[in-house]
């Protein structure tokens, strides 16, 4: 903290509900109920949707800030403006690589725009190593807002709604 820190002002964010979410990933939406793993199926980290990724760009869903990167980049966090925090969790059980086929672009701390990519997999390696390969993005503090919902079905691409909250 520098001498003048205490003095600035925080920057006060005005946020418009609702707020809508992009695909992380382009590819094939997987409802929360069908996706192949019960932490994330029965909503044990908060309620959430599933893309079977086409290609391994994973990008984030909206503009903010990168809270969380684990160290194997097999998921991150996310505080968006208006207190949603957002996780992005890229396979099942794909921690137990251990990084191997993850590239990271950014790091914990950045500032990020919706569609830029976050991390990239080599979805081959993934399934080498029998891990489906769904992305799951999921709303960690979704019972603060009055309705969350997700598109469940279809072809997404990164441009596409994904996710709205409103509050």
């Amino acid at each position: 903290m520098g001498l003048f820190d205490k003095f600035k002002k925080e920057e006060k964010v005005t946020v418009e509900f609702p707020i809508t979410m992009k695909a992380t990933a382009e590819g094939e939406l997987v409802a929360m109920k069908d996706i192949p793993d019960p932490v994330f199926s029965q909503g044990m980290v908060g309620p959430c949707v599933g893309i079977e990724p086409a290609k391994g760009t994973v990008a984030a869903p909206c503009d903010g800030k990168i809270a969380t990167l684990s160290d194997t980049l097999h998921a991150f966090g996310m505080e968006v403006p208006g207190g949603v925090q957002l996780l992005v969790h890229i396979g099942i059980d794909t921690v137990n690589m251990k990084g191997e086929g993850f590239k990271a672009f950014v790091k914990a701390g950045d500032t990020v725009k919706a569609g830029q990519p976050i991390v990239e997999v080599d979805l081959d390696k993934v399934r080498e190593a029998g891990h489906p390969t769904v992305i799951m993005t999921i709303v960690q503090n979704a019972g603060e807002f009055k309705n969350v919902s997700f598109k469940e079905q279809g072809q997404v691409a990164f441009s596409d709604d994904l996710i709205t909250i409103e509050n």
